[in-house]
């Protein structure tokens, strides 16, 4: 513990304070690391962060609206919408060719976007590589370790989105 600096012991008066000294250490090492990770180092972050939108909140997996993509991705990028475009263009252009962009049937202004089979297969091929790096991380904890983590994340996302985020914009 002493590489971050934290206080020892942690209590709860100081947990913020430590928190705070793990948190771009882990964001930026831990985060971009799995991100990169998961881009196969095809993609950039942005369109990585698409793909992973499709699969985790599309109909299916595989089929989410336009506008949905950049309300979430505005949660984590300062992204314009031309800029989401041009990814959303990349992403289904050759070389990658792993989306559509399509019309909606209810509005001709809306887009749909949906996963191609070879969008399908990066993305399955991306959860494998995934699993594979983070399980490297995981054979160094123990089964508490990883039970604690788990649930320190599940809760710390549940308080950010559920009560936190929702005061910042009422």
């Amino acid at each position: 513990m002493s590489k971050y600096n934290l206080d020892s012991p942690i209590t709860r008066q100081n947990a913020a304070l430590n928190f705070l000294k793990l948190f771009f250490p882990y964001h930026y090492t831990v985060g971009m690391a799995v991100e990169k990770n998961l881009s196969g180092g095809i993609l950039d972050r942005h369109q990585t962060v698409i793909m992973w939108l499709i699969h985790s909140k599309g109909e299916g997996g595989r089929v989410l609206r336009r506008k949905v993509i950049e309300q979430l991705i505005v949660e984590w990028y300062d992204l314009s919408s031309p800029a989401i475009s041009k990814a959303l263009r990349k992403l289904s252009q050759p070389p990658l060719g792993f989306i559509t962009i399509e019309e909606s049937s209810e509005s001709g202004r809306e887009k749909v976007i949906g996963l191609t089979e070879a969008g399908a297969t990066f993305i399955r091929e991306m959860i494998a590589s995934g699993e594979t790096f983070i399980n490297a991380i995981v054979d160094h904890l123990s089964d508490v370790q990883i039970h604690m983590g788990m649930e320190f994340m599940s809760r710390v996302s549940e308080i950010v989105e559920t009560k936190l985020m929702s005061n910042d914009q009422g």
